[in-house]
């Protein structure tokens, strides 16, 4: 049985709890975007399920069908694209399907691969969430009346930044490839402006020009890796 055969069931929509009843799957690889997406969910009501690559993603997607699915367009194992026209051209289709990147020049990719909407990066701002998803929905499957519109910005704890710093230091380890170095980049400047930390984004975007440039890429992406270690040393309070 899946989210929407016992929705009636269960739980409503409410004008305080929106997205109440509602299963949202997270395809996401950082912690720290994805704590801001879980945080969006708690406050709206809905159930957040998380996969961090595509290949966790299709293995979600053979046991339900989500309501919803936010999916962020560079992943370690390949693009979101193709999960979006996967979920896109299935019977039955998720009700709805979201990109999310921070890198706009995304956007294009994602409609055209099936994607109802586009949440850019960083994901701070609940109204805009929670409406991307209602506007997309049945009108019987929204809220009846009317629904205050929250101004809240979501913050997500600063544990999952320092999380995503170890999983991009793990990376730099290993052998540069022109595929790694892309992901790299890829992750670092989307987490690095979803968490406003616009040095270590500068950097990423510069070894991202080098490497679009044919240009030799060892010694910035070493400079980046100094830079990432260097916000691994320093202390979160939790």
């Amino acid at each position: 049985m899946d989210d929407l055969d016992h929705i009636g069931l269960t739980r409503l929509p409410t004008a305080n709890r929106p997205l109440l009843g509602l299963t949202v799957l997270v395809v996401e690889d950082s912690r720290y975007a994805c704590e801001a997406l879980r945080l969006m969910c708690l406050r709206s009501g809905a159930r957040l399920r998380r996969a961090d690559c595509l290949k966790s993603a299709r293995r979600h997607l053979q046991v339900y069908r989500p309501t919803v699915a936010v999916v962020d367009m560079g992943l370690p194992d390949g693009s979101g694209a193709d999960l979006i026209a996967e979920m896109s051209g299935g019977v039955p289709r998720v009700e709805v399907i979201l990109a999310t990147s921070g890198d706009d020049f995304t956007e294009t990719e994602a409609f055209s691969a099936g994607a109802d909407g586009f949440l850019a990066k960083p994901l701070s701002n609940l109204e805009v969430f929670q409406t991307a998803i209602l506007s997309r929905l049945p009108h019987d499957r929204r809220p009846l009346g009317p629904r205050s519109v929250s101004q809240e910005v979501i913050v997500p704890d600063p544990v999952a930044y320092r999380d995503d710093m170890a999983h991009a230091a793990d990376v730099l380890t290993d052998a540069l490839d022109d595929r790694t170095v892309a992901y790299v980049v890829q992750f670092l400047s989307g987490v690095a402006r979803s968490a406003g930390d616009s040095t270590l984004m500068e950097a990423a975007i510069a070894l991202s020009e080098s490497r679009d440039k044919g240009l030799p890429v060892h010694s910035l992406a070493a400079s980046l890796a100094g830079m990432v270690q260097d916000r691994l040393a320093e202390k979160v309070a939790i």
